[in-house]
Formats: structure tokens, C-alpha cells, sequence
């Protein structure tokens, strides 16, 4: 990599592009691109002369996961980082598992940004990503979960899934187990903050 350190700027916002290029550019990097969906993203980096893409996690068409995902299949991988306002362990569980090198904060300041940015360069050995601890709840656990965070009730929810209630129900108490929670409230409270509804 040469001295100059090429970036894109994957985000939906224009504003926040033309900002984070014009920061990044006084800092002494240079910016080679903007996306403003996951897709574009991704579609960017194939060509090959991408060092590193700074990657909002919602965006249109395609999200930022996927997008990332996809970056780091290709034979020649930019480093990922995610600058997002989505902080939550799932999110950041799954950016893990889509490669991402590193999870930041769209807070950050400029002039941090740029320093953290150059230390994961230089430093690619250092493990830039949150460690989180996701409960490991079933696949029916979880879609039982997030049919009632939309509302449902057991009897909907057991129409919806083929189950009977009182099985709805066994899957209620063993999510709320592994959410350490005890009514439905607190549930879909505990699951919004980890992400996983």
C-alpha cells in the first residue's frame, strides 16, 4: 500500500459523504469514491484500487452487512470499517461474521477518525472489533420473539407458525430465560437493545 491511502465512502446521506470527504481529505487521505448503497459499494471495490471503505451499516438496495460481505470475498480485500450509529451486538456480531475489520462510531471526530484509521492500517494484528455476547437463542426462539415484538399475541402467534399456544409459550419462557427477563415488555425491551428484533 502506498503512502497515499485510497478510501470510499459508503453512506446513503449525501451531506455526511461530502463532509466525511472533505475531513478525510485535509487529513491527508484520499478519497477515490462514493456509494451511496450497499450495492455501489460493493460494485466499487471489484475494480480493485480501494484500500479502505468506510461503510454505513442501513442503507438502501443493499445494507451495509451484505455489502461487506461481498467486499470480502473478492481476491484483493479493502480493509472494512463500519462507521455507523448502530451500536447494538447484533449489528456488531454480524459485521464480525461479515468480515468487518473495525466497528466506529459516526461520532467520532475527524481528526480521531483519521488517527484510528492509521492505526488499523498499521496494526492489522490488533483485534479492532467490540467483543460482544449475543444469547444463543433458537431459530424458532427468535422468530417467536420477533412476532410478538410486532405485537402478536401467543394465539397469533401459534396461527402464524403452525404451533399451539402452549408451545408459543415454551418458546416465550425459554427466550425470556436466555434474555434474563421475566414478562414481554422486558423482552422486547432486552432484544431491541442487543438487535435482535
Amino acid at each position: 500500500m502506498g503512502e497515499s491511502v485510497r478510501v470510499l465512502i459508503a453512506d446513503d446521506h449525501p451531506l455526511f459523504r461530502m463532509g466525511l470527504s472533505l475531513a478525510l481529505g485535509a487529513e491527508g487521505f484520499e478519497v477515490v469514491g462514493e456509494a451511496e448503497s450497499g450495492r455501489q459499494a460493493a460494485e466499487r471495490c471489484a475494480q480493485g484500487d480501494v484500500d479502505v471503505v468506510l461503510m454505513d451499516v442501513k442503507m438502501p438496495d443493499m445494507d451495509g452487512i451484505e455489502a461487506c460481505r461481498r467486499v470480502t470475498a473478492e481476491e484483493e480485500v479493502p480493509v472494512v470499517v463500519m462507521l455507523t450509529t448502530f451500536e447494538e451486538p447484533a449489528i456488531v456480531q454480524a459485521a464480525r461474521d461479515a468480515g468487518a475489520t473495525a466497528f466506529l462510531s459516526k461520532e467520532t471526530e475527524p481528526r480521531e477518525l483519521a488517527r484510528l484509521l492509521r492505526a488499523i492500517l498499521a496494526q492489522s494484528e490488533r483485534d479492532w472489533m467490540p467483543r460482544v455476547e449475543l444469547p444463543e437463542l433458537t431459530p424458532r426462539e427468535g422468530q417467536v420473539l420477533r412476532l410478538m415484538a410486532r405485537g402478536l399475541s401467543n394465539k397469533a402467534i401459534a396461527k402464524e407458525l403452525g404451533l399451539s399456544p402452549e408451545t408459543v409459550k415454551d418458546y416465550l419462557l425459554g427466550a425470556f430465560r436466555k434474555l434474563d427477563v421475566r414478562d414481554r415488555v422486558s423482552a422486547v425491551r432486552r432484544a431491541t437493545e442487543l438487535g435482535l428484533v
